[in-house]
């Protein structure tokens, strides 16, 4: 039982009293989820130029190439609202766009760390077109998007896009995958060029060449419209880079969430269970203004519909570069060997390269 004030109360050495992530409970509008597929914080500013290829990995350079070039393939004017291409949804009642030369999807191949991401985002930043006409989401905001607007009105909303990009594709839920295979389809067909990345498995190998193979087989009739890219190397979050800092003790934690403007105080097992009661779809919402996360008591996760969710919390703080400081276990004993093993093993390996880079840039608020 901790000794230390709640996340409600003062520290008698400090003027900030810290959030807290089980006090939130936010709702999201379907029009808001809408607006934010954007690139998130963390890629806001890449750029091509900004991906710094491994030199030993030439399918990095290569990538980098193949995507400059198909970013300029999406400029003109395929898509015309007769708004100068500025402005909300478009709608399409007269003659089919005319089909480009080349592929119309890009698919990024690769394992954890390589990029991917940043490459995807640098694409997305690249394609001369405005905002408003390119989408950028994860696999799990594309599916929430539907739960929230409907199939048709997604397909209506995204329609008059230029350019949908899908970080993290996900293979291992039939359901999703028929679901946003068949949109990707329907917006294929209205004319919107597709870029989507997922994770390959760790742990064996040559098991990473599949990884292609299985999403082009996922989206059926789409294959022949996709180009894979291969994209080798290490995960540049822990290369060349010491090891992750040991987890804290809990009265830094908790000094550290009283000394820190905006940063939020929780029991770990507290939080799981208030995950629970929040939609995947609004952690983002959820974690929005924080400038640090704190963790006290953090210990193994104990089933997988709990494990799935923290996974989902730990996209959203590390898409808005938001650091994490924990005391309990280290993030690499948070998921059982049974989980590590099995069908989502890709999302928690995942979560666990993600959170470890994040606890790297929580190092720096204890030191202050």
């Amino acid at each position: 039982m901790s000794t230390f004030p709640p996340a409600s109360g003062r520290h008698p050495a400090s003027d900030v009293v810290p959030l807290s992530l089980c006090a939130r409970a936010p709702r999201v509008p379907a029009d808001r989820l809408v607006a934010e597929m954007v690139p998130p914080p963390r890629f806001d500013s890449v750029r091509f130029d900004t991906y710094v290829p491994d030199p030993n990995q030439p399918s990095q350079t290569e990538a980098v190439t193949v995507l400059s070039a198909f970013a300029a393939g999406l400029g003109g004017g395929a898509h015309s609202s007769g708004s100068g291409g500025q402005g909300g949804p478009r709608r399409w009642f007269g003659r089919k766009p005319a089909e480009p030369a080349g592929p119309r999807g890009v698919y990024l191949d690769g394992g954890y760390g390589v990029g991917k991401t940043h490459l995807l985002a640098s694409l997305w930043h690249a394609t001369p077109a405005a905002p408003e006409v390119k989408a950028f989401g994860t696999f799990v905001e594309l599916t929430n998007l539907v739960g929230a607007l409907g199939f048709q009105e997604t397909v209506r909303t995204l329609g008059g896009h230029r350019l949908l990009c899908i970080d993290e594709f996900e293979l291992d839920d039939p359901g999703d995958t028929v679901l946003v295979s068949t949109l990707l389809g329907k917006l294929v067909d209205a004319g919107v060029a597709l870029a989507a990345t997922s994770n390959t498995l760790p742990g064996k190998l040559g098991e990473g060449r599949f990884a292609s193979v299985d999403f082009l087989r996922e989206i059926q009739g789409l294959a022949s419209r996709f180009r894979s890219l291969r994209i080798d190397g290490d995960d540049y979050r822990h290369r060349g880079l010491p090891e992750a800092p040991p987890p804290y003790s809990e009265e830094q934690v908790t000094k550290t969430a009283y000394a820190t403007e905006g940063a939020s105080l929780d029991d770990f097992p507290a939080l799981l269970g208030h995950l629970a009661t929040v939609h995947p779809s609004r952690y983002g919402a959820l974690t929005e203004g924080l400038r640090a996360v704190c963790l006290t008591d953090v210990r193994a996760v104990p089933d997988q519909s709990t494990a799935l969710r923290l996974v989902v919390l730990a996209d959203r703080l590390y898409d808005r570069e938001v650091p994490v400081l924990a005391s309990g276990l280290p993030f690499d004993r948070l998921f059982s060997d049974e989980m590590l093993n099995g069908g989502y093993r890709k999302k928690y390996f995942r979560a666990i390269s993600r959170l470890t880079a994040l606890a790297r840039d929580a190092k720096r608020l204890v030191a202050q």
